[in-house]
């Protein structure tokens, strides 16, 4: 049995009828059985399922580790001078292992009265050792992540601009199904770099796309901008392209649009190959 998303209700007849889930329903039902939801949902039943749950791990790791280091400089901007003075100067990895030795010397400290001093000592060495085992968190998510890519799609890894980061972001927005894609138009719509019409008059104009899933707009945002650093045929893409009074950032529009091409036809492949 097919699946289909249906991504917005009909806004004029939910304004007459109302909201509810029966309602939501009947339209859904609708809008499948009208033709005007065609979209086939994404399965949850493989290898892109299991990078989804790791990158939501590691998202969630590196927002509570940013919080960590966050509060241990913030208790270094008001602790005692004797010890911002020592801890001056320190580079954040020096500073962490450093803070992180307070937490071992406390626990060998008798118990008896805490000063101010001894209890800031504590918190930063704390602090320091749930950053350090968060680190470990992220790296070992990473390393999984990396894994994963290179067993299901290898093939995005040799592009120029693709990491096992970005080739995550994107798998997941395909999802464990590719053939849901009809064409690379309907990747593009998708990633929400297909151009949008705004033409009034004689005048020509494609308006940027706010559509489409922003985490796959935000990694061929990231592929776009390694390629202009390091890639020659990008670069002189662009040049050209200025040349005939393009903007930058009408260019880089074109080059997502590009990227989302070239990624569509490598996720493709995928689709014949067997589900691990």
């Amino acid at each position: 049995m097919d699946v289909f998303d249906v991504n917005r209700m009909d806004r004029a007849d939910r304004r007459r009828r109302g909201k509810s889930d029966p309602l939501d329903a009947q339209n859904a039902a609708r809008a499948v059985l009208s033709g005007r939801a065609s979209a086939r949902a994404k399965t949850g039943d493989g290898p892109v399922q299991i990078a989804r749950m790791y990158k939501l791990t590691k998202a969630s790791a590196v927002k509570a580790r940013t919080t960590a280091i966050n509060q241990l400089k913030a208790v270094l901007v008001t602790a005692d001078p004797a010890l911002r003075e020592e801890l001056a100067g320190l580079g954040n990895a020096e500073l962490f292992r450093t803070c992180a030795q307070f937490a071992d010397m406390s626990s060998c400290e008798e118990i008896g009265e805490e000063s101010v001093l001894q209890a800031t000592r504590i918190t930063l060495g704390l602090l320091a050792h749930r950053i350090g085992q968060l680190s470990e968190q992220i790296r070992d998510v990473e390393a999984r992540l990396a894994r994963l890519v290179e067993c299901h799609a290898p093939q995005l890894l040799d592009v120029v601009g693709i990491g096992p980061d970005t080739a995550v972001s994107l798998l997941i927005t395909v999802g464990d199904n590719p053939e849901r894609l009809d064409s690379e138009a309907s990747f593009a719509a998708l990633c929400g770099v297909s151009p949008v019409e705004r033409s009034s008059g004689r005048r020509q104009f494609r308006r940027l796309n706010r559509g489409g899933d922003r985490q796959a707009n935000a990694a061929l945002h990231r592929i776009v901008f390694t390629r202009l650093r390091v890639d020659a045929r990008t670069q002189v893409y662009y040049e050209r392209r200025i040349k005939e009074g393009k903007t930058r950032r009408g260019i880089v529009r074109c080059l997502k649009r590009y990227a989302a091409r070239e990624v569509f036809h490598l996720v493709k492949q995928l689709q014949s190959d067997p589900r691990s």
